[in-house]
């Protein structure tokens, strides 16, 4: 009788044979002319994006669905990818953002009873080109020496010069201003677990008592929504576990475009402002940097990730671009006010330079121990302060939490 294996990938065959392979064959081709070969186990077709890697050994879906993945192919470390399958509920933003998504293994049967469907499904779902098969340790390894870089994954074309040749063309990270492309379009208001429109009191308070225990948040502070502090979120690509603490807190969330003017967030009269993560360099993105030069001193204002970069330009700073940057649910980071250490989720590719904020009234908070960037920021005499990590933890650790307290505090304060 035949053997009947079908394994993904050209690997190793249970009866030491060699099998052809079963799926769709992919390459993942990178500017400085290195080449991988894989196969698909998503769309098929051709993408370009910075080639970047998570450490993070899950929390995939939240990755996926992170707008400040957008303009980035990324990599996972973790050998097999996919085991518990894709929940609604845990998504981050409306629709996947990465470019491409590579993985050592795909699993194609998740074994979750919160699973709706394969990761690969999902892929293929949302036009996503997934490729799987290639040596993830010898790419993230590489990119640690050489930096990021800019790729093409490809089920379309599989020559590798050609592929090689698209990667050195396509337009880079700091070319695009990827903000515009993932932030909303309108304001908003967010309730509970979802976006409201014009929705009555009564409505709003309903949907204040039901409380998201599956997420593990304890009960939101039973607050009249007339009586709560009102946030006005800057939307740069935001994650919605974000939005969830800071309802959960008592706040009143309106969620605004990135590209709104500072008189524009002022109009909703705020008690404080939230500016978001998201994707790209932040010197191009000029309207921020001017929206919140028009709101320092003026409001409260909390920032994160691309937020504390943004808060670095408006205070007369400037950003640099990190080697191969940050991304995962491991990263330790120490709190020099209390000097206890936490393990935080991250994804960035870009730090403020403290140097360049001498006279700004800013002074450091917290600090990377991996290689000592900075990793919070705060103004000596103004409401102001930002991380560069991720405290919402989706996924990852729930260390830095208190900073959402502290945002309140600070409103409250004020």
């Amino acid at each position: 009788m035949a053997c009947q294996w079908r394994g993904p990938g050209r690997r190793a065959h249970p009866c030491n044979e060699e099998f052809p392979l079963s799926k769709t064959p992919a390459i993942l081709a990178l500017e400085d002319g290195t080449v991988f070969h894989g196969t698909a186990f998503g769309a098929e077709g051709e993408k370009s994006g910075e080639v970047v890697f998570n450490t993070g050994m899950t929390g995939y879906q939240e990755v996926l669905t992170d707008p400040s993945y957008k303009g980035q192919i990324v990599t996972m470390t973790y050998t097999q990818v996919g085991n518990y399958g894709i929940a609604p509920e845990d998504a981050e933003s409306w629709q996947p953002w990465v470019e491409g998504f590579v993985v050592r293994e795909s699993c194609e049967t998740p074994s979750n009873w919160r699973s709706h469907q394969s990761m690969g499904e999902y892929l293929r779902a949302n036009d996503i080109i997934g490729i799987e098969g290639i040596d993830t340790r010898k790419l993230t390894r590489h990119i640690r020496t050489v930096g990021a870089q800019i790729g093409v994954i490809s089920t379309i074309d599989l020559d590798p010069e050609s592929v090689v040749d698209k990667a050195r063309k396509a337009p880079r990270l700091e070319e695009v201003d990827l903000v515009r492309v993932v932030t909303c379009d309108r304001a908003r208001e967010w309730v509970a677990e979802g976006y409201i429109g014009e929705a009555p009191a009564k409505t709003r308070q309903l949907a204040l008592n039901m409380d998201v225990q599956s997420r593990g948040f304890a009960r939101p502070v039973e607050i009249p929504v007339s009586d709560r502090f009102r946030v006005v979120a800057v939307d740069c690509g935001i994650k919605q576990n974000i939005l969830r603490h800071l309802y959960r807190r008592g706040c009143q969330v309106i969620v605004v475009p990135a590209t709104a003017t500072s008189d524009e967030v002022l109009s909703y009269n705020p008690d404080g402002v939230f500016l978001s993560n998201g994707p790209g360099d932040p010197e191009i993105c000029t309207y921020l940097i001017e929206q919140t030069r028009g709101l320092v001193g003026r409001v409260p204002i909390f920032g994160i990730c691309l937020g504390i970069q943004i808060i670095t330009w408006a205070m007369g700073g400037r950003t640099y671009k990190l080697k191969f940057g940050h991304r995962g649910c491991n990263h330790p980071v120490k709190n020099l006010i209390t000097g206890e250490v936490e393990i935080t989720t991250q994804n960035h590719g870009f730090c403020a330079d403290l140097d360049s904020l001498n006279g700004s009234g800013m002074e450091l908070t917290h600090i990377n121990l991996n290689d000592d960037t900075v990793e919070g920021l705060r103004h000596t005499e103004l409401p102001l302060f930002a991380v560069q990590y991720h405290p919402e933890a989706g996924p990852g650790p729930h260390d830095a939490h208190y900073l959402f307290d502290q945002f309140v505090t600070m409103m409250r304060g004020a």
